[in-house]
């Protein structure tokens, strides 16, 4: 399935979160903190509003967006202005 978000939004693919901590010990997926990071999978097409690329590495809001399924994999449905900073 392919989605193409409108206007000023972006489709961010959510990255995985360590279920490992450095010394060894797994981390439930229950205790574990949901990842504020990610990948821009797909642009809208309000080019004045939307900054970032498909491919950068960004930065979200911890409330923001809706998450959808795609392909079996966790996505991000977010407006712009929930976009904090671009990761180099």
């Amino acid at each position: 399935m392919k989605i193409k978000p409108l206007g000023d939004r972006v489709l961010i693919k959510m990255e995985e979160v360590e279920e490992k901590t450095a010394s060894g010990i797994y981390i439930p997926q229950t205790a574990q903190e949901k990842t504020q990071t990610g990948i821009v999978s797909a642009i809208g097409d309000d080019e004045d509003a939307i900054t970032v690329k498909v491919g950068d590495k960004i930065m979200y809001d911890k409330y923001a967006g809706t998450s959808i399924k795609v392909d079996g994999e966790e996505n991000l449905l977010v407006r712009m202005s929930d976009i904090l900073a671009v990761i180099e």
